[in-house]
């Protein structure tokens, strides 16, 4: 039988030197920021070419098994790039993607491999050109996680229009934009070197109705992705003035998704520490407690109603805490 594999790889295979910073023209930073940050994006690279080479859901675990847990995550999320990707061109022959994630292995990266079917669905115009409706073959909740996945990828390939020019995607209702906007939050943390000011100014150059959204997804990469020191966490805590209730929530989806996947490290504690007042366990704790009796989707779906009782709890503790501290200083 012919081995459609290379001709998978020619057509759609990315080049490991596709998510450098020296190609897409990001900003210099700190080398060994930069250094971790691309092996980050090389994990995804690898893992989406392993699932093109080969998209058989338990060769791509033994494969990716063998990745460091830092960056197993990123592979994952690659490897549902790659299967989704199949699934779209192939309708005849879909189920690759969920075959993965019906495997242990898929079940606990489930957040990164929906996040990973929303670049797919970004490579393929038709797709992309109706998103919301290619989207709802997955999963009720966490099919909004590819909004943040396109989100992400046009952030990170088409920087200048998305950023610097600010556009506003279309063909998205509003929820699903302000998902997008979780995603082109996530990505500043690359193409802006996690270079904290930048981001922030960055951040603060769009509409202030936007700003909410791309915090919260500036929250998620910069605990989940980790790269910087706790001054620099510090700093943009700061920075976030007037949003840190949306960077905590971001804080504790990042926690949550290294929790259920067992690849816990050292900054996303730390992160929950800075962002969240909290440990990592508890912040994906609150993402937990958020779950339960979460109504069907309504007027608004059901993951915004998910994000905004996190990022109230946050309100919450913040409001707790300072209170605590006003006591101490009082007595």
């Amino acid at each position: 039988m012919l081995d459609s594999a290379p001709i998978r790889r020619l057509l759609f295979g990315i080049s490991p030197n596709e998510t450098s910073f020296a190609r897409r023209g990001f900003p210099e930073t700190h080398h060994s920021v930069r250094r971790h940050l691309e092996t980050a994006a090389g994990a995804f690279v690898d893992g989406y070419n392993a699932a093109l080479a080969k998209p058989q859901a338990e060769e791509i675990v033994t494969t990716l098994n063998n990745v460091d847990a830092m960056y197993s995550g990123f592979a994952f999320e690659g490897a549902a790039m790659g299967l989704a990707l199949l699934d779209l061109i192939t309708p005849w022959n879909r189920g690759r993607l969920q075959r993965l994630i019906n495997t242990p292995e898929g079940d606990a990266h489930l957040y990164m491999l929906h996040v990973g079917a929303g670049w797919a669905i970004a490579r393929i115009p038709w797709a992309r050109r109706n998103f919301e409706r290619a989207m709802a073959r997955h999963h009720r909740l966490y099919r909004w996680l590819t909004l943040d996945g396109y989100g992400f990828h046009q952030g990170f390939f088409h920087t200048r229009e998305l950023v610097v020019d600010r556009s506003v995607p279309r063909g998205l209702s509003l929820h699903a934009a302000r998902v997008f906007d979780q995603g082109l939050g996530r990505s500043l943390w690359f193409s802006q070197g996690a270079d904290v000011g930048r981001i922030a100014a960055a951040i603060s150059a769009f509409p202030a109705s936007r700003r909410s959204d791309l915090w919260s997804g500036a929250g998620l990469a910069a605990t989940y992705a980790g790269g910087v020191e706790q001054d620099s966490l510090d700093a943009m805590r700061d920075g976030a003035a007037g949003y840190e209730t949306y960077l905590a929530q971001g804080a504790a989806f990042a926690a949550k998704a290294r929790q259920r996947a067992g690849n816990t490290a050292a900054h996303t504690e730390l992160a929950c520490h800075v962002f969240c007042r909290m440990t990592a366990d508890e912040a994906a704790a609150v993402t937990d407690e958020c779950l339960e009796n979460l109504s069907a989707d309504g007027a608004e779906p059901a993951y915004q109603v998910w994000r905004t009782k996190i990022s109230e709890r946050f309100s919450l503790a913040g409001r707790s805490a300072d209170r605590t501290m006003s006591e101490v200083t009082t007595r």
